[in-house]
């Protein structure tokens, strides 16, 4: 097992043992024991009492975070050409459809987010195989399929991230960076439960939010109280 380097002790050092800790309480310490030279992302990681092989008690959605991810979110609009003017005006990176989906063929993946049009989808379906695992896939529940495509683009670089619950009935969502301020990192933070306690699906029975985890990159994690949330 590989030594914790000074720093790591210090931060370890200031997270008491089996405690359980509020939103607020949890944002602070997190931003004071990150060390990073670079600006560390802030992620939250909450069990959920659910089984998501059942399509029932599946947890899936989205949320605008408060004060956004601080992240520079790379978008590409897949839209026919009466939209590309709509798309670039919003903010998309990249904005096209036939060039685009031909270099996803082979392999380019460079961006965060995809938008496009029902109309399009069609053309991305044989696409599943390279979006899919990555993440890139657009779906009409997460709002990344629709006619609107300016408020969707807009949306997303103003903070609006999709989740869903992983095998191990495990939500992971980045919340913020660990230059924002105490009360931004904890806003972000209980938007993000806020929503998932309204997901909670009706087949979930007994505790639905067992344990919820906050960290930044390289930090230690902090143990947060569901009770507060």
């Amino acid at each position: 097992m590989a030594k914790l380097t000074k720093k790591q002790k210090e931060a370890h050092s200031k997270i008491e043992k089996d405690k359980l800790y509020s939103v607020e309480e949890g944002s602070a310490l997190i931003k004071e024991i990150t060390s990073t030279k670079f600006d560390a992302s802030i992620d939250l990681a909450v069990r959920l009492g659910v089984d998501p092989r059942k399509a029932n008690q599946m947890v899936r959605g989205v949320v605008t975070l408060p004060h956004g991810t601080g992240k520079d979110v790379k978008v590409l609009a897949l839209v026919t050409p009466d939209k590309e003017a709509e798309a670039k005006e919003a903010g998309a990176d990249y904005v096209g459809l036939d060039e685009y989906l031909e270099k996803i063929k082979s392999g380019w993946t460079d961006v965060d987010v995809i938008i496009t049009m029902p109309s399009v989808m069609g053309k991305l379906g044989p696409l599943g195989r390279v979006l899919g695992p990555r993440g890139l896939m657009p779906n009409p529940k997460t709002g990344t399929v629709t006619m609107d495509v300016a408020k969707a683009v807009t949306e997303v670089k103003a903070g609006k991230i999709d989740f869903k619950v992983d095998k191990t009935g495990i939500v992971h969502a980045a919340i913020g960076k660990a230059s924002f301020s105490v009360d931004k990192i904890a806003e972000n933070a209980q938007e993000l439960l806020d929503t998932l306690n309204k997901l909670k699906p009706s087949a979930s029975k007994g505790v639905y939010m067992k344990s919820i985890f906050m960290s930044s990159t390289m930090s230690p994690s902090v143990q947060l109280d569901p009770k507060t949330v």
